[in-house]
């Protein structure tokens, strides 16, 4: 994948949060009804962002089904949130390899 030198420039990465249900082969545990995955997408935008991240993930056999936003480094710091070392090191990677880094996967269970 090539790219013009300083269009890297405009890309940021982005915290999303991502909603997935079920469907064959998606790797998720036999009794999960789906699951919550913290995604660190690039992007031009957030619009970008989740387009790209929707997109993959429907290449991995999830089932996408609601995508939340919490925005950039810089606008998540100005609310206050603490982003550790190792959070940080995966959205440089995720900069780095104009990427979509899934940080965290939490399965969904029902309490019956």
């Amino acid at each position: 994948m090539s790219e013009k030198p300083g269009k890297r420039s405009r890309q940021q990465i982005y915290t999303l949060l991502v909603e997935i249900g079920r469907k064959a082969g998606d790797g998720l545990p036999d009794k999960a009804t789906g699951a919550a995955l913290v995604v660190y997408a690039s992007g031009v935008d957030e619009a970008e962002a989740v387009r790209e991240t929707v997109a993959i993930l429907k290449q991995a056999d999830t089932a996408p089904l609601d995508v939340s936003g919490y925005g950039t480094l810089d606008e998540r710091l100005s609310e206050g949130h603490d982003i550790p070392d190792e959070e940080r090191a995966l959205m440089q990677r995720a900069l780095d390899e104009n990427a979509v880094i899934v940080a965290q996967v939490t399965p969904f269970f029902d309490e019956a």
